[in-house]
Order: structure tokens, then sequence, then C-alpha cells
């Protein structure tokens, strides 16, 4: 397989960087880290990957965008566990996922993980799926209640800066700021026991590598129950048989 176009945090996966069967043509680690080259290569990548007529090339030579074969599912169950070991982390990433949930784990039965999503959700549909700290924090209030007779950790990744003093009454964990700390934050997640969080590739990505039932929240008026919560297994299904496809179609592509 060759990837032509990666992300940024492509050093965080050394298991995908280096994969045997996987060939990245434009990775030179001598010019990306060379004065303006990280920026040079976003800008390419963004002007490659919006032109119309790049995209009839890559599709003469055989090339797809990624967000093309969100429908092929064929070899996803079979290959799991090799998937699971490509996308781990770097170490140091990994021990420090593990030491906080060991911490947290001390103080709780079930560790629910808490996706905030804000910045381009203000935008995104509208602010449809742009949910406050205080409609967040009434969603954990609803799974204490759920599992009233469990202790609930929440264990709190976002993209806004605020501390978790806000949600009161909920015993919550959050990192600092860190070195990757988007891929940090991933990793954790798909170490909780339940995820929720607004409709994002984000917490469904964490939920497919870790095995973890997310429910997603679809509106502020959601009542969660138990039964909301499911592990991901592919892009468009719950293992609970729940089908994403005709609400991703009208809700978020249109």
């Amino acid at each position: 397989m060759v990837i032509i176009f990666f992300d940024w945090t492509i050093e965080d996966f050394p298991n995908l960087l280096h994969c045997p069967f996987i060939y990245f043509p434009l990775w030179h680690k001598w010019y990306l880290e060379r004065g303006n080259g990280w920026n040079n290569y976003k800008g390419l990548t963004w002007k490659v990957t919006h032109n119309k007529w790049w995209d009839k090339a890559f599709k003469f030579l055989g090339f797809t965008k990624g967000w093309f074969t969100t429908n092929d599912t064929r070899y996803l169950a079979q290959t799991k566990k090799e998937l699971q070991h490509i996308f781990r982390p770097r170490q140091e990433i990994t021990e420090k996922a593990n030491l906080m949930m060991s911490d947290i784990r001390k103080e709780a039965d079930i560790v629910v993980g808490v996706h905030i999503r804000h910045g381009d959700y203000k935008t995104f549909c509208g602010g449809r799926y742009y949910y406050t700290l205080e409609e967040f924090h009434q969603f954990m209030l609803q799974i204490q209640k759920l599992y009233s007779d469990k202790r609930i950790a929440f264990f709190i990744s976002s993209n806004e800066s605020f501390t978790v003093d806000v949600f009161k009454n909920c015993m919550c964990y959050r990192f600092g700021k860190e070195p990757s700390g988007d891929i940090l934050d991933l990793h954790t997640l798909s170490l909780c026991d339940l995820i929720i969080g607004p409709w994002s590739t984000y917490s469904r990505w964490a939920s497919f590598i870790g095995e973890v039932p997310l429910c997603f929240i679809k509106n502020r008026n959601q009542e969660l129950t138990i039964d909301d919560f499911s592990v991901v297994t592919d892009f468009h299904h719950f293992r609970n048989g729940e089908d994403t496809e005709k609400f991703w179609t009208k809700n978020i592509v249109e």
C-alpha cells in the first residue's frame, strides 16, 4: 500500500510509519523538519487534495481518498488485531495514558470518556453538535444516575481549555498541555469503559480501536440509556445493530 498524503502526527504511530507493507513516498524527515518543511507539506496536501484535476489524475492512477473507503468493510474483522498493533501510539503516549487510567481506577468502578469538541463545532452543521459545558455536565449527571450503584469517574478530552471544576459533583480528570496531546487524549479514550460525545470520527475511532461502547449525543434533550452504548464496528455501524449511514447522510453530509 502506498500512502501519499499523511497527517503531521504520523510520528506518533511508529508501527504505522515503519509498517513493512505500507510505503510513504513523501516521508522525508530531513526535509519536513527543516525550516518551513511541515507547513509547505501541509499547503501542498491541501492544494492537491482539493483540486478536481488532481482528483481525476489520482483516480486514473488507482489512488483514492480515505473518506471514499468508509463503506468498504470486507477485511475489518479479520484484520482488527493487526490494525490495533499498527495504530498503537508510541510508548511515551501509551505509558502516560496507562498511568492516568491506573490513577483513575483507584477511585472509580467505571471510567467514562467525555469527548467535548468545541472550536470548529461552533459552526460545523450550523452548530448543531456544539454542546456547552453545562449541557455536557447534565449528560454526565445522567450517566451517574444510570449507574447509581457504581463509583463513576470521567476522563475529559477536549480541544478547549477549561478546568474540570466546572463539572460539579462529578469526579473528573484530564491532561494538561502535553506533547502530542490530541493523540494522547485519543488513546486514553480508547482505554475507558464508556464514551460519550457529539457526532465525530474522533470518538468513533476510540470506540473502534479500543472496543469501547460509545453513545453519540445527537441532540441537547437526549435522554441516555444503558442500551444507547455500543462498540463501533465500522464507520457506519455499531455492534448493537445501529446503522448510522442514513443519519450521517441526512444530518452531516447534507
